[in-house]
């Protein structure tokens, strides 16, 4: 199979034949049809996260956000069956623990990464293999496109889960965005579809207008003063705020532009500069009950209600594709996030 595979950091990913992957007992192989280029790629390609012993290895293929058909499945496979039309979470579960079996299989302790570590190779690639099948895998929505779906990707997946569950994000809540990238859209989106009140906050002003598109009552230009203009708009400040780019600049933005008893989600990744490590307001968070919460990918036992907002229209991660690119421009696209030159959510059709 033609696989995109990562040779050294920050260089051109090298595009060649890899041995194509069997299924292991209770796997399944998926072609993939589409998989979206997240900025977590971007991180990975540039060998962040070594600070975390969380670094991708090299001579590995990335990518996590596939969609696509079953190709095959192991022995051991019960619900799974080939031709399914599928979507593969990148937090993949074991199934079995205690962590899969209470719904939170996104913090499996011997679950996998797909796309960022030896034992998970990704789906910059025709095929991906799928491990713990049958508790991994679900099936897409007659109507919903593979294209649609790898647009869903991590972005989607983690936004859900940190507005939706770990904040529980609900009507009327003024909801703050710093970062309308891929997640940032999407988080958008979601607080709108939730019945909150988004506010989107970047630097970019193609990106503030895709953020009013997907649905943000407002939005605020980060160069100027974005926590006055926040904490204005909101009437003393956001009730929800969430950094989706993983800067000391955002995260201490989202801090700072809520309001008493306010909740701020951390879900973007840190770069070499902070390297895991951010300085916040701590005594003031004390003094206004401020909470923090780290949010990670999605329980693949959610996605029945994330697929039910897109079936039913209420999210639409299609109308914030920008650009579909086949496996020789993968490299091209990475290089691009350097300078936050791409186009709302971009898409491999391998």
């Amino acid at each position: 199979m033609r696989a995109a595979v990562l040779r050294e950091y920050g260089e051109p990913l090298d595009v060649t034949d890899r041995p194509t992957p069997e299924p292991a007992a209770d796997g399944a192989i998926v072609t993939v049809d589409a998989c979206g280029i997240c900025r977590s790629d971007w991180h990975a390609w540039q060998g962040h996260g070594e600070w975390a012993d969380d670094q991708a290895p090299l001579d590995y293929v990335l990518g996590h956000e596939p969609a696509g058909r079953v190709a095959a499945v192991g022995p051991d496979i019960e619900r799974i069956r080939e031709g399914d039309r599928v979507v593969v979470p990148f937090n993949l579960g074991c199934g079995v623990c205690r962590a899969c079996q209470s719904g939170h299989g996104n913090t499996c302790s011997d679950g996998l990464a797909l796309g960022f570590e030896r034992a998970a190779p990704g789906a910059f690639a025709e095929q991906v293999a799928v491990p713990a099948a049958d508790y991994n895998l679900q099936r897409l929505p007659s109507d919903v496109s593979a294209r649609d779906m790898a647009a869903v990707g991590c972005r989607y997946m983690t936004a859900f889960h940190a507005l939706a569950d770990r904040a529980a994000v609900g009507g009327g809540d003024w909801v703050a965005v710093h970062g309308c990238g891929g997640v940032g859209l999407s988080a958008v989106q979601i607080a709108a579809a939730l019945g909150a009140r988004p506010v989107a906050v970047d630097v970019d002003e193609s990106a503030l207008a895709r953020a009013a598109d997907a649905g943000a009552e407002a939005t605020v230009d980060a160069t100027a003063d974005p926590v006055g203009a926040i904490r204005d708009l909101t009437d003393g400040g956001a009730d929800v705020s969430i950094d989706a780019l993983g800067r000391q600049e955002t995260a201490r933005n989202s801090v700072r532009c809520l309001r008493a008893r306010g909740t701020h989600i951390q879900v973007g990744l840190t770069t070499d500069a902070e390297q895991g490590q951010v300085s916040l307001p701590t005594d003031w968070m004390t003094r206004w009950e401020i909470d923090w919460l780290g949010s990670r990918g999605m329980p693949p036992t959610r996605f029945p209600d994330l697929l039910g907002l897109v079936e039913s229209g209420r999210l639409d991660p299609g109308a914030l594709v920008g650009r579909e690119v086949g496996l020789e421009a993968v490299s091209d696209r990475l290089a691009a996030m350097t300078d936050y030159e791409t186009d709302g959510i971009e898409v491999l059709r391998p």
